[in-house]
């Protein structure tokens, strides 16, 4: 099967975020698109010849199209082996997995997470390294550098490889590999978690309701929850991955996941609900009348990380992004374990998990994991949940009291405001930015500036810089407020203001957050002057 080369010259626009390239999928299926940040990305991590790589996706429109012009590409540059999820399928988690377990070079995961799908939606494509996890400031800095100099690309000649079949087949010169995307990640959740105790805890009418949002964990969690562990038919919904995640937006918030709350608020709810995203790294976990905040979930993890079977000796220490609310420090200094403050992005957890500093990570983003993968994982988190509960035997709801009877409640939101036109959501953050200096001791809405800055993270493993992370401002009693401009937008810009207000209890720990944060809000609105810079009065998600 004869390769060729194809010229081409670069596309502006394919600097990678926080995790991969994302952008419209009209974008992706232009002419040379995709295959530029393809072999971009082979230029970058220094070639393809000879190396094994993962490949899978959650399964959106375009999907199917875009891995088989990876397998020609790798094919055409020299890969020894793909190792592909059954029908070009893989959650991230379970390729991070399967890169690890396999010993890889790394892998293309396609997926734009929690973004629409569609011919309307969004596309994204992705390397995670050798670790499993994604590619490291550094390494991205090479692909974006190849995007802005590549000349040419190489294709192979060659029909579709069928990979509706399980096992190998040849393409070229490379072997093509395609395995059951559920059975090595269902194999490691069995030895993380008690199973027979969960089980246990389902066989005694303990009612669960997962919502896979039309996306890749449907699969994961009918096999796991239902087959295995014998959550009760139709406990999984929403549970086939659908091109287009069923018309809906496959972001698990109380937004874009109502279907679950409205059922978790009823009168007839479950004892526990939970929803994951479009490519299976976040989860949103509910009790039966409650909401736990992303932030509140990574610190009941680690308060009662005992409970589950791998993680029974205890945390070698925990991690959190900048933006995440600070209760998990508080359970870090309860522990006398280390807790690091990281930029957001995922990858920025690799290394301390690699080093053996962390063992729990978590984003407020609704992102949560461990040292089990180098990515969140969101089927993991609920996964844990149940393991607690059923050690417990305590509700949701009365699992959250006591977490915050005992370490006190950090009131939390996060608002997003949506497709913000670029220059105006720019001009909030330059603003803001050009008077932190200057707010110590001074007064926003009647709180006092204790301190204002903008985050940089120097990476206590390997060393290295990152600048400009987002604006911070901290007040006299404990508040705090931070402003940051989103990588995983695909149109205009996302402006993220997130609040942050704490009660050390025994009062006011049961009030509603927004109502907790509403002098926060009122803050955020006197120093970053978001009406009157974007002429947005209400963020579009409130989470």
């Amino acid at each position: 099967m004869p390769g060729h080369i194809v010229q081409t010259a670069p596309i502006p626009g394919q600097k990678p975020g926080t995790s991969g390239l994302r952008k419209t999928t009209g974008e992706f299926q232009a002419p040379h698109f995709l295959e530029n940040y393809v072999q971009a990305i082979w230029n970058g991590i220094g070639g393809v010849a000879g190396k094994t790589l993962v490949l899978g996706g959650d399964g959106r429109y375009f999907n199917a199209e875009a891995a088989q012009v990876v397998l020609r590409m790798a094919a055409a540059s020299g890969a020894a082996r793909v190792i592909v999820g059954q029908g070009a399928l893989l959650s991230t988690p379970a390729a991070s997995h399967l890169i690890r377990k396999r010993g890889t070079d790394g892998g293309i995961i396609l997926s734009a997470s929690h973004n629409p799908g569609g011919p309307e939606g969004d596309f994204g494509v992705k390397y995670n390294g050798p670790n499993g996890g994604p590619a490291t400031e550094e390494v991205t800095d090479r692909i974006f550098a190849a995007t802005q100099a590549i000349t040419d690309y190489a294709m192979l000649d060659a029909q579709d490889v069928d990979l509706s079949t399980l096992g190998e087949t040849r393409l070229g010169q490379m072997v093509v590999e395609v395995v059951d995307p559920v059975a090595d990640y269902a194999a490691l959740m069995a030895e993380i978690f008690d199973f027979d105790a969960i089980r246990a805890l389902l066989a005694g009418g303990f009612r669960l309701h997962f919502d896979a949002m039309h996306a890749i964990t449907g699969p994961y969690a009918k096999a796991i929850l239902e087959e295995t562990l014998g959550a009760a038919p139709g406990s999984v919904v929403n549970g086939t991955p659908s091109p287009d995640f069923g018309g809906g937006h496959p972001d698990p918030n109380p937004i874009w996941a109502k279907e679950l709350v409205d059922r978790m608020m009823g009168p007839d709810a479950p004892d526990f609900g939970a929803a994951s995203d479009g490519d299976g790294d976040r989860n949103m976990i509910m009790g039966r009348g409650i909401y736990v905040t992303p932030s509140d979930s990574l610190a009941v993890l680690a308060a009662n990380a005992t409970r589950v079977p791998a993680y029974a000796d205890g945390l070698a220490g925990v991690a959190r992004s900048m933006p995440t609310s600070r209760a998990l420090d508080r359970v870090a200094e309860a522990l006398s374990i280390d807790c690091y403050e990281t930029p957001t992005g995922w990858k920025f957890f690799g290394n301390l998990l690699d080093a053996g500093r962390a063992t729990l990570c978590g984003e407020e983003s609704a992102g949560t994991g461990s040292d089990h993968v180098r990515e969140k994982d969101g089927l993991w988190a609920v996964l844990f949940w149940l393991n607690i509960l059923a050690d417990s035997r305590a509700s949701v709801a009365d699992l959250m009291a006591d977490h915050w009877a005992r370490f006190g409640r950090h009131y939390y939101s996060r608002h997003d405001y949506e497709a913000v036109d670029t220059a105006a959501a720019k001009g909030v953050m330059d603003a803001l930015r050009a008077r932190l200096a200057d707010l110590p001791g001074t007064t926003a809405a009647g709180r006092q500036i204790a301190f204002a800055d903008e985050f940089s993270y120097d990476d206590p493993v390997d060393g290295s810089h990152s600048a400009g992370q987002g604006l911070r401002v901290g007040f006299t009693d404990g508040a705090r407020l931070v402003i940051r401009l989103s990588g995983t937008g695909t149109v205009g810009a996302t402006l993220r203001v997130y609040l942050e207000a704490f009660v050390p209890g025994p009062e006011g720990l049961d009030r509603d957050p927004q109502e907790a944060l509403a002098p926060m809000i009122a803050a955020a609105e006197a120093l970053a002057e978001i009406a009157t810079r974007t002429g947005r009065t209400a963020p579009d998600v409130i989470t």
